[in-house]
């Protein structure tokens, strides 16, 4: 399943919640540096969807705040 995520990294929360449009908002502590936002965004999402880390892939946008994540479920 692949869902639009919208990040915003260096935030004071870390919280997942999904939008009417099946989008997902990510907040998480990282800054985007070296790609520790990235990493805090699939482990996120993995523990909100239940499933493990390594089923949540960035498929577009590694570099953008908007990101198109697969999900193997």
């Amino acid at each position: 399943m692949k869902y639009t995520v919208k990040v915003k990294a260096g935030s004071s929360r870390e919280e997942v919640f999904e939008t009417a449009e099946n989008e997902l908002i990510v907040a998480v502590h990282a800054r985007a540096h070296d790609g520790e936002a990235n990493e805090a965004v699939r482990k996120a999402i993995a523990e909100y969807l239940g499933v493990a880390k390594s089923c949540v892939e960035i498929v577009r946008g590694e570099k953008s705040r908007i990101k198109i994540v697969e999900v193997a479920l």
